[in-house]
């Protein structure tokens, strides 16, 4: 059990919703520009607390200097609870604007199957190829479910 300290002194029990914004601020603390993203676990932490519990969808990017450094996590895209129009252009646009090297591609599946759909495989290809026309490289797509991740990257899908 957590406790959170009280104003008139003393301890409380935390509720779970008090201890996963505390998680939440700790790993943001942890994730600010210019951090480098070389630990692979740092970000899936991050991203699980960020979009894992969310019931509808969203499309994030996670936007990278040369050096893998994180310039900005944006929510690009919204959509329900099975799906968010993606749209390529947006995605190029963004990356150029921010003057980005590189991406990792992220959403969650509010259904809690942690697999890439063909829709999810097709967008991503769509996306490697729209933003290597700009030279900017794709690292990873990452779907999220409930406290899994499932790395493209890892299937051999990029």
């Amino acid at each position: 059990m957590f406790y959170k300290a009280r104003a008139q002194g003393g301890f409380a029990p935390a509720s779970t919703e008090e201890i996963v914004l505390a998680a939440k601020q700790a790993l943001s603390s942890r994730l600010r520009r210019g951090t480098s993203l070389s630990n692979p676990k740092l970000v899936r932490d991050f991203l699980t607390l960020q979009l894992g519990a969310l019931e509808h969808e969203v499309f994030v990017v996670v936007l990278l200097d040369t050096r893998h450094r994180l310039i900005e996590l944006i929510e690009l895209f919204r959509g329900t609870i099975d799906s968010a129009s993606v749209h390529p252009r947006e995605v190029v646009k963004l990356a150029l604007a921010k003057n980005a090297a590189a991406v990792i591609l992220c959403h969650p599946h509010p259904s809690g199957v942690a697999e890439a759909s063909r829709a999810d495989e097709h967008i991503t290809r769509r996306l490697i190829a729209a933003l290597a026309l700009v030279d900017i490289r794709v690292l990873d797509h990452l779907i999220i479910a409930g406290g899994e991740i499932v790395s493209l990257a890892e299937r051999g899908l990029l």
